[in-house]
């Protein structure tokens, strides 16, 4: 297996065959730039920087898990940094649009360097990438041309606050772009959370009852071939509540029907849904309900 690590911008550039960068944290560069005979040979890379692609005609498969997703034309991809990525069948000659990548240490000091963090669509898989209309499209390849543009002839004390502008821009329109996907693929997004719901049936049905464990988030990720995080835009935007709080919510569901119709004990009820320690369900209980669980099955009777 051919592997390389990406620790710096200069390094990426210099293995792409391209010339150096302008600024050492920031790069923007036009996918249609890179030598049409360069070939990466490598079969998993590893970008140790934000790395942000509008591309089009990019005749690749990437791997993600045990499947592999053909590239669509005009779509947006992110990857966060130590993110693996597995390459096949990379053409470069074909592809157009843009890449962007943002070292961690361009953001210090600013807001942004946290608030990336929180967008989670840099830790979506690649099947999960944001599709843009021609209008869109349009917006997202402006500002990639405006970021570049302002790296090469505008290095001054002002630089850097303007190209921050930038990025939040960008990232807020990508942000919105990805919420317009969830409600135009909403047909997709509903079979999404039936198959959802009916996982967080299945795994409490009565065969489980003896090894039941509180199942994660990635738990219904894996089984619903989605990343976590996408899964859980996907359930807010749908819904107004994520992964969490469905299982949270369910749980709560649950524990009613068995303090009203059984004679078990709270802890009881509580290692049967899952919870290592009674206390923990109490506190979830009583947060989502305002009483104890003693509390409401006293008031059923």
């Amino acid at each position: 297996m051919n592997q390389r690590i990406f620790d710096s911008v200069s390094d990426y550039h210099a293995v792409m065959n391209l010339k150096k960068p302008t600024h050492p944290l920031i790069s923007v560069v036009r996918l249609e730039d890179i030598c049409p005979e360069f070939n990466l040979g490598l079969d998993q890379i590893v970008f140790n920087f934000h790395t942000i692609f509008l591309k089009k005609n990019f005749d690749a498969k990437i791997k993600y898990g045990q499947k592999y997703y053909d590239f669509d034309s005009g779509t947006m991809t992110f990857i966060a940094p130590k993110q693996l990525i597995s390459l096949e069948g990379v053409q470069p000659a074909n592809v157009e649009g843009w890449m962007l990548v943002i070292h961690p240490d361009f953001l210090h000091g600013y807001p942004l360097a946290k608030k990336i963090k929180e967008y989670g669509f840099f830790d979506y898989a690649t099947h999960e990438a944001l599709h843009l209309s021609d209008a869109e499209d349009q917006i997202i390849a402006g500002l990639m041309e405006n970021l570049q543009k302002e790296i090469i002839n505008s290095i001054d004390n002002h630089t850097q606050d303007v190209l921050v502008g930038h990025l939040e821009l960008l990232l807020s329109y990508c942000n919105r772009f990805y919420a317009r996907q969830f409600v135009t693929r909403k047909k997709v997004s509903s079979d999404l959370l039936v198959r959802f719901e009916t996982i967080l049936k299945e795994y409490f049905n009565e065969d489980n009852v003896e090894t039941a464990v509180l199942p994660t988030v990635q738990y219904f990720a894996d089984h619903l071939f989605v990343s976590a995080n996408y899964l859980n835009d996907m359930l807010k935007n749908l819904t107004g509540q994520t992964t969490q709080q469905h299982l949270h919510n369910y749980l709560i569901e649950q524990a009613k029907e068995l303090l009203t119709t059984t004679n078990l004990s709270v802890n009881e009820i509580a290692y049967r849904l899952g919870f290592e320690y009674p206390q923990s369900f109490n506190k979830l209980f009583k947060n989502k309900t305002l009483v104890t669980p003693l509390k409401f099955r006293q008031s059923f009777n």
